[in-house]
């Protein structure tokens, strides 16, 4: 399917080769003035705004400051000055006290669909094919709502859907957070899902590539099944047209991606299978990198090497803990909130794994405790190496992980490996910034970025689970309540 399709897209390029991504200018196109669709959720319009007395967490790891007073004119942060400064005439206050303010967070790992697995009964079984439905309603509002004013696709499987979502996005006619839009999966022969593309030769993804990217996608994703030519092919397309690729791999080891120039790996250790027992090249093992992450211990050789490698060769880390937390001892229930906009079937698919759970036998739930440990040691191994670690729930219908809330939770799981929690919020907020290239208006709390902010109650700098606590989300300086957007959803997450 996709050689006839992407080949006949290549040949579109010309003979003026192909065009080089502008990635600030997709991802901070002019602000847009809120339609009829969206400005029901605008509690602070813009214009001049003064968030006074507030606790400012900047989003640099640097320690929070009490008492601040943040200005905002347009969509820029104009000054940051102490709380009992005068307060300029014509400005618009919003009462920060015994609230923090820390930059929106940026998910990159947030995709916007749900995977149905067709008559899911109590042990876990299922009938083929996997579905993917699109939450082009739910997704959108859930990310703004929860706090998350910039995502990563992190793969699609309805990319046009994407697309056009960010344009109506961008455009004020529908809620929602910044996009960088990825293409397709990447994806070799054998992938369970239906509704995914299968590459059979490296010119197969050649073309993908340059055929998608003349469409407008800012990031490509290879998937598990990919063989190292193609992926190799692939990397060499999207740099031409400089795009980053990231991966959630298995048949390519992180070694061999790191060694092909890959930029970003997903799912932190999680998806290694370079010490998986019978390890064929371009095989993806059905161990899926199991024994290699129960074996890789953060002050093992390997680890060192491994973690080494990807240093050197640049190669940022996708966290996504969150998708991973049943693996722990105690993976915690979602909260009442979070189960209010689940559809009943998604309530019920998220109660059936916990059940299950539950019966483990000892060996395998000792298994499962031993890779979550070792997953969030190397993680935090690879941050002190140098690393750049971003993070992402990868919110794809596992049940326990949502939009928003699986954000949130994702840096309160980084606190529990153990970062501090002004270091969590750098790695969900700055360092995803730092990756797309934007750093130098997102991702931090400073004079002359854009003036995307999330105004929260408490205080996350000391106590990391007031993070869930949102009130006001700034996104180009203009205020959506975050209980208005979550009011609209409720009962339709997993539906639509």
């Amino acid at each position: 399917m996709w050689m006839v399709l992407v080949l006949a897209g290549a040949v579109l390029l010309g003979a003026a080769g192909p065009a080089k991504l502008d990635m600030s200018a997709r991802l901070l196109p002019p602000a847009a003035v809120p339609g009829p669709a969206v400005a029901p959720f605008v509690k602070v319009p813009a214009g001049r705004t003064a968030i006074v007395h507030v606790n400012l967490i900047d989003g640099t790891g640097a320690p929070a400051m009490a008492n601040r007073t943040v200005l905002i004119e347009g969509n820029r942060i104009m000054a940051v000055q102490a709380g009992d400064a005068p307060v300029p005439a014509g400005y618009r206050q919003v009462d920060g006290q015994g609230r923090s303010l820390m930059p929106g967070l940026i998910g990159m790992h947030d995709h916007q669909y749900y995977i149905s697995r067709p008559n899911l009964d109590a042990a876990l079984k299922s009938e083929p094919p996997l579905i993917i439905p699109q939450m082009a309603f739910s997704s959108p509002r859930l990310y703004l709502a929860g706090g998350v004013t910039t995502i990563r696709t992190g793969g699609s499987v309805e990319p046009f859907s994407d697309l056009n979502m960010k344009t109506e996005i961008d455009a004020g006619r529908l809620p929602g957070p910044r996009m960088d839009v990825t293409a397709p999966y990447l994806e070799g022969m054998g992938s369970p899902f239906v509704q995914m593309g299968r590459l059979n030769c490296p010119a197969a993804a050649t073309a993908m590539v340059n055929y998608w990217a003349d469409q407008g996608v800012t990031s490509f994703k290879a998937y598990m099944f990919i063989d190292r030519a193609s992926l190799a092919a692939a990397i060499a397309a999207a740099h031409a047209r400089g795009i980053k690729v990231t991966g959630h791999l298995c048949a390519v080891t992180y070694a061999e991606a790191a060694a092909l120039g890959i930029d970003n790996l997903e799912h932190g250790f999680f998806a290694n299978t370079g010490g998986d027992p019978g390890k064929v090249p371009d095989v993806c093992p059905p161990t899926s990198g199991g024994p290699t992450l129960s074996a890789m211990t953060a002050d093992s050789v390997a680890a060192k090497e491994l973690i080494a490698t990807l240093v050197a060769k640049r190669v940022a880390l996708t966290s996504t803990l969150p998708v991973f937390e049943p693996r722990g001892a105690k993976p915690r229930p979602l909260s009442p909130r979070q189960l209010a906009v689940m559809t009943p079937q998604a309530r019920t698919d998220y109660l059936y794994p916990r059940l299950a759970a539950l019966m483990f036998t000892p060996e395998r739930a000792a298994a499962g405790a031993l890779q979550w440990r070792n997953g969030m040691a190397l993680e935090r191994a690879f941050v002190a190496a140098g690393g750049l670690l971003i993070a992402g729930p990868d919110p794809t219908g596992a049940g326990h992980v949502l939009p928003g809330f699986g954000d949130q939770r994702g840096i309160e799981l980084l606190v529990d490996a153990g970062f501090s929690p002004l270091e969590a919020i750098r790695i969900g907020t700055l360092n995803g910034a730092i990756y797309l290239g934007v750093d130098a208006a997102l991702g931090s709390i400073a004079v002359g970025k854009v003036a995307d902010l999330v105004l929260v109650k408490g205080d996350p700098s000391r106590r990391i689970d007031d993070i869930e606590n949102v009130e006001i989300v700034f996104k180009d300086g203009i205020g959506y309540d975050s209980a208005a957007l979550l009011e609209t959803v409720q009962g339709r997450y997993g539906q639509y």
